[in-house]
């Protein structure tokens, strides 16, 4: 089956010490496809910045993604919270116009005591005033991406992501595999342990690049608690299972690499994906 897997860092190379939004260049050159840009603290980049970036990235044939504030959460029991993520997301959407991103990721929110269908549902609703504000705006080029989260107490398992992006336009899945391992304490320690996400993202969506994340991870009972480089073999999940997996079933996919040595660990990943094919 055909299949194409590119690879990058979520943020600057570690090496890297010029602005982010030169960085195309310099990830090119290094072998790399793909870069996220990093806006997890606020949406700070500004048009000029972020056209520069967008200029880079096709100049050097670089897909760019852009990672939303942390501070989003879709069912907020708050109302003031709700409209100021609302705001982050349409802050989000308007750089990532600007740069070219081809995916705005970000994470959904918490269960705050909660349900999780209640959870969902005003998640959904929120939505739809977010597309209606977007449409205000006359924001047309964007994809929002909600990701799968590494901790229980967050709204994000995978079923709920593919359900959110099954009822939305303009919306795509991120596919942490760290997050997922993390929130189910362990769960992916062999390659067919990777078929109920596959199935569900087959049963739900059509995809055409499948936008991931990947990074080995500490866990404990509430999930998630550290990202760890590919070299601590003590961590899972194990990145040649999820490849075995991808070049499979013919999956087209675009892989960010969040350890801490983010582009040097996406080489090792993409070598490693080569070896493969």
């Amino acid at each position: 089956m055909k299949h194409n897997v590119t690879f990058g860092p979520a943020g600057k190379p570690v090496k890297y010490s010029g602005a982010a939004y030169k960085a195309p260049k310099y990830i090119k050159e290094e072998g790399l496809d793909s870069f996220e840009y990093q806006s997890t603290y606020g949406v700070r980049i500004g048009e000029k910045s972020a056209k520069i970036l967008k200029e880079e990235s096709e100049k050097h044939n670089i897909l760019i993604s852009m990672h939303g504030p942390y501070y989003i959460n879709l069912c907020s029991k708050e109302e003031e919270k709700i409209n100021k993520s609302i705001e982050h997301l349409i802050s989000t959407a308007r750089a990532g116009e600007w740069m070219g991103a081809y995916r705005l990721v970000f994470h959904p929110g918490f269960y705050s005591n909660m349900k999780a269908d209640k959870a969902l549902a005003i998640s959904k609703n929120t939505i739809n005033k977010l597309l209606e504000r977007c449409e205000e705006e006359g924001l047309e080029e964007f994809t929002f991406s909600p990701e799968t989260t590494g901790k229980r107490s967050q709204l994000g398992n995978i079923q709920e992501i593919a359900d959110l992006c099954s009822n939305f336009e303009h919306f795509e899945p991120t596919v942490d595999f760290a997050h997922i391992h993390a929130r189910g304490r362990g769960f992916l320690n062999s390659k067919k342990d990777y078929n109920c996400i596959f199935s569900t993202l087959e049963d739900n969506l059509d995809i055409d690049i499948l936008h991931c994340h990947f990074t080995t991870i500490e866990y404990g009972h509430g999930g998630e608690i550290k990202h760890h480089t590919l070299d601590e073999i003590e961590y899972g999940p194990n990145m040649k299972d999820l490849l075995e997996n991808l070049i499979d079933n013919g999956w087209n996919a675009n892989i960010i690499c969040e350890t801490p040595l983010r582009d040097e660990d996406a080489l090792k990943m993409k070598e490693l994906y080569l070896s493969l094919i």
